[in-house]
C-alpha cells in the first residue's frame, strides 16, 4: 500500500525518508513543492496529489509535511489517519513532533516506522504495544545503549499483541488511580457585516488520560448525547452499546488516547458568545477611509468574556491608521498591514468601540472588498455546545478512582467573511 514516507519541512527540505517496498526518488516531492507554491498557506496544500506514476497523500502537522507515496489506488482517509497516528506517536515518544526532535532521535524513528508498517501495511499503531517493543528515549537509556551497544528494541513480544484487547497491556499497577477526560471543541463560524451568523458548526473530540490498575471496564454517560452527529470512536468502544443506549462502554488503553470525535452541525445549537459590528469604508475621492468597529457580549450565560483580541488584515493600499478606542489598545503595522485591537475583558455596561481614519496610497485604486476580522477570546467555565458528561462508572475492579472532566472550546477554521475564534475552559469533578 504505502511504498515510501517523506518528512518535509516548510522550507522544502526533505530531512527524513523511509522506503518499504521499493526506493522512490526524492524528486517525486517536486509535485508537493509545486502545490505548496500555489497554496496561500501550508495548511491549504491539497492532501491528495496525483502524479503520472504515483499518488502523494500528505498531512501538515507541527510545521512538517508527512508525505506518503503510493502506487495503487487506496482509500485516502486510511492513509491520512495513519500519517496522523505517526505524528502522534512521535509526539508521545519525544514530547514534541518537530524537525529537531526527530533528527535527535532518528534511530528510534526508524525503529518505530519499521514496527508501525509492515511491507507497506499498518501493523502496530497502538502506543502501549509500541512502548513495550521500543522503549521511549531517556538520558540513562541513551548512555547505557552507547556503552553496551544495545538498542531500545525489546526482546519479548508485547503482552497485548495476541489478545483480544491489543490496546491495553496486562499487569498495569498504579499507586494513584485516576481518569481524566477533556471535551475539546472547535467552532467554525462565519459572520456577516452586521454580525448575523451565516454558518456555524462544532467539531469536537474527547481526549482521555486513564491511569487505572488492572483491567477496568468503564461506562461513560452524557446528559444530552443526542447532540452528537457523525461520531467516530477508538477501537476500545463497544459500538453496539452506543447505538442502543448512547453510552460509551469500553476497556481503556493505558495512558493518553482519543476516545471519540463528533460533529455538531445544527446552527441553532452553536451559540456565538459575542456580536461584532463593523463599518469600513474607502472614499471615492481622496486617499482616505473610515473604520468603526463595535464588539459586545451576546450569549455568555452570565460568564465574563476575557482576552478579547480583534485582528484586521487591511488592504495593501492602506498606509496608516489614526484610531481611537474607549477600551484597550490598538496598533497598526504598516509593513504587514495588520491592525490589532487588544480589548481584554468585555464589560456589559461599557461596549468597546474602535473608530478613526485610514490613510491610503495616493493614486491607488479604491479597494474592492472590505477587510475581514479575526476574533480571539476566552470564557471561563463554559461549554459552548452544551454537551455534558453525566457520570463515569467502573466495573471489574474494587478500588475507587479519582475522576475529572474538563471542557475546552477553541477556534476552528477561518471563513471568507470573518473568523470566529473562541477559547473557553471549564473543569469539573464528577461521580
Amino acid at each position: 500500500m504505502i511504498h515510501s514516507l517523506f518528512l518535509v519541512s516548510t522550507a522544502g527540505h526533505i530531512f527524513l525518508e523511509k522506503h518499504w517496498k521499493s526506493v522512490i526518488s526524492r524528486s517525486v516531492c517536486d509535485y508537493l513543492f509545486e502545490a505548496q507554491g500555489k497554496a496561500s498557506a501550508p495548511e491549504n496544500v491539497p492532501p491528495v496529489i496525483a502524479t503520472p506514476h504515483h499518488y502523494l497523500i500528505s498531512v501538515y502537522r507541527d510545521r512538517i509535511f508527512f508525505v506518503a507515496v503510493i502506487q495503487t489506488e487506496v482509500p485516502p482517509l486510511f492513509v491520512i489517519e495513519f500519517l496522523h497516528r505517526v505524528a502522534e506517536t512521535f509526539q508521545d515518544y519525544f514530547g514534541e513532533c518537530s524537525e529537531a526532535s526527530i533528527k535527535d532521535n532518528v534511530v528510534i524513528v526508524y525503529e518505530l516506522l519499521e514496527e508501525m508498517l509492515d511491507n507497506g501495511f499498518p501493523l502496530a499503531t497502538e502506543a502501549n504495544i509500541l512502548k513495550e517493543m521500543i522503549k521511549p528515549p531517556t538520558i540513562l537509556r541513551s548512555v547505557v545503549n552507547t556503552i553496551t551497544g544495545s538498542s531500545n528494541v525489546g526482546g519479548t513480544l508485547p503482552t497485548g499483541q495476541l489478545s483480544n484487547i491489543p490496546w491495553r497491556r496486562t499487569g498495569v499497577k498504579y499507586t494513584n488511580n485516576e481518569a481524566y477526560f477533556d471535551v475539546v471543541e472547535e467552532i467554525d463560524a462565519i459572520l456577516d457585516k452586521s454580525g448575523t451568523v451565516v454558518f456555524a458548526e462544532i467539531q469536537g473530540v474527547i481526549d482521555a488520560c486513564v491511569k487505572l490498575s488492572g483491567m477496568p471496564d468503564l461506562t461513560l454517560s452524557f446528559v444530552n448525547p443526542r447532540l452528537l452527529d457523525d461520531v467516530s470512536f477508538h477501537p476500545c468502544v463497544r459500538f453496539k452499546r452506543w447505538e442502543a443506549e448512547r453510552v460509551l462502554s469500553f476497556i481503556p488503553p493505558d495512558g493518553n488516547f482519543r476516545l471519540m470525535s463528533y460533529h455538531v452541525n445544527a446552527q441553532n445549537l452553536v451559540a456565538i458568545p459575542v456580536y461584532v459590528k463593523q463599518n469600513v469604508s474607502f472614499f471615492e475621492t481622496g486617499s482616505s477611509g473610515r473604520l468603526d468597529i463595535t464588539v459586545g457580549p451576546k450569549q455568555t450565560m452570565g460568564k465574563t468574556i476575557e482576552d478579547v483580541v480583534i485582528t484586521v488584515h487591511m488592504p495593501k493600499v492602506v498606509l496608516n491608521a489614526n484610531l481611537t478606542t474607549n477600551q484597550g489598545t490598538s496598533t497598526y503595522d504598516p509593513v504587514t498591514k495588520v491592525l490589532v485591537w487588544d480589548i481584554g475583558k468585555l464589560n456589559q455596561q461599557k461596549v468597546p468601540n474602535l473608530k478613526g481614519s485610514l490613510s491610503l496610497q495616493s493614486g491607488a485604486p479604491r479597494p474592492d472588498e472590505n477587510p475581514t476580522l479575526n476574533i480571539d477570546l476566552r470564557i471561563q467555565q463554559l461549554a459552548i455546545s452544551g454537551l455534558k458528561v453525566n457520570r463515569l462508572n467502573m466495573f471489574g475492579e474494587k478500588y475507587k478512582p479519582f475522576k475529572g472532566v474538563k471542557y475546552v472550546t477553541k477556534a476552528g477554521n477561518a471563513g471568507p467573511q470573518r473568523e470566529q475564534r473562541s477559547t473557553f475552559f471549564c473543569w469539573n469533578l464528577f461521580e
